[in-house]
């Protein structure tokens, strides 16, 4: 059975391509993996303000979670998983679809450049893969 891989961050472009994701699964007869890279920067785990490290995993595995479950909801018949990996995004996702046969992701995730077309993450991944990808379009932005 194939996978399909989708990246999810919790953002409106994540849900969409969560969406798309579930139902092509459906169609293909794929199951989904799902999964959420998380990092942070060391100047956020250092200093008076520090950030626990587990307080960013727990973050990714909320956001999993949650995901999986709106997948369930979306396409009950499609096996899901899903994984919250700590590591850069694009080279999560590119390491994750290495057994994949598709990949889906929204082309812009919680980057603050909103004005471009693709987010980093986006465009790394396109540029990079192995697998054929698809970005879907959240038109609501």
């Amino acid at each position: 059975m194939e996978t399909i891989l989708v990246g999810v961050d919790g953002s409106e472009g994540a849900n969409k391509a969560l969406e798309f994701a579930a139902a092509e699964a459906a169609l293909r007869g794929a199951r989904l993996r799902l999964v959420c890279a998380w990092e942070i920067h060391e100047a956020l785990y250092s200093g008076p303000a520090a950030i626990s490290i587990d307080t960013f995993r727990l973050l990714a595995e909320k956001i999993v979670q949650e995901a999986v479950a709106a997948a369930e909801h979306l396409q009950p018949g499609v096996e899901c998983e899903g994984e919250a990996i700590e590591g850069h995004p694009a080279q999560v996702l590119l390491d994750a679809a290495e057994s994949a046969a598709l990949i889906v992701m929204g082309h812009r995730g919680r980057g603050g450049f909103t004005s471009l077309l693709l987010g980093s993450v986006s465009q790394h991944v396109v540029h990079h893969a192995r697998r054929p990808v698809v970005i879907v379009p959240h038109t609501g932005q």
